[in-house]
């Protein structure tokens, strides 16, 4: 079963989302037969490299708020993510745009570590305050999960992943998504958001359901050939 996951690195709900799925899918019996992969959605394709504005009055010059109405909006994003165990730093955190970061995405991917490379870029960002644009940082993020640094420095140059990129922004607005988290079951059933665990593990539930449906092997045996069970409430012995 295939679980596709569309997110930003600066989304603080994609962030909060995937641990509540990840909750969910720890639940599910056949967890190991499930296949995530990460796509990309960029929230602000025009985001400068360089942060121009802290978080808050990015925020209020875009939305019309007053820098306090959103500091205290952030404060209940602090609270509901230590609810998951996220430590979530604004103060310090540096906006900017995440177009190389995804690629480093898709190319650790070739490596099997696209999810370590994307959780060390969510923590870089909202943690460690660090600079997801600069390219020294997405080199040392990279390496750190043990890819090549001249390999990554080397895609970086190039441009290549750009397109791929683009294609997962464009394939989830073909779903239906208009932000992120967005979550896509088996290319079926979708879930938009940071839902509650449970949410996600009733996702999983009914993707599993309909891909493996039970098959009653003795659906034609006449009624002698059945094995005994109990029915409308009662449990009467066969005659044999």
């Amino acid at each position: 079963m295939n679980v596709e996951i569309w997110s930003d690195i600066t989304c603080p709900f994609c962030y909060i989302g995937k641990r509540y799925f990840e909750k969910a899918l720890e639940q599910f019996p056949q967890k190991d037969k499930v296949n995530v992969v990460y796509r990309s959605f960029q929230l602000d394709p025009n985001a400068p490299k360089k942060p121009t504005f802290d978080v808050y009055t990015l925020v209020a010059n875009k939305y019309g708020y007053s820098r306090e109405q959103v500091k205290s909006m952030h404060d209940n994003l602090v609270a509901q993510a230590k609810q998951v165990g996220l430590d979530y730093r604004f103060d310090h955190a540096l906006p900017a745009n995440s177009l190389d970061a995804h690629r480093v995405i898709k190319f650790a991917d070739t490596y099997g570590k696209s999810e370590d490379v994307l959780e060390k870029l969510y923590k870089a960002y909202f943690t460690d305050s660090k600079l997801i644009s600069d390219w020294d940082t997405l080199v040392d993020l990279a390496a750190e999960t043990g890819i090549p640094r001249e390999e990554v420095l080397n895609m970086l140059n190039s441009t290549r992943f750009e397109e791929e990129v683009l294609a997962d922004g464009r394939e989830a607005s073909q779903f239906g998504a208009t932000g992120v988290p967005f979550f896509v079951f088996n290319r079926k059933y979708a879930v938009s958001g940071a839902q509650p665990s449970d949410v996600f593990l009733g996702a999983l539930q009914t993707a599993w359901s309909e891909e493996n449906p039970i098959v009653s092997l003795n659906p034609d045996s006449p009624p002698s050939e059945q094995g005994q069970m109990c029915e409308d409430g009662f449990c009467v012995p066969k005659d044999h």
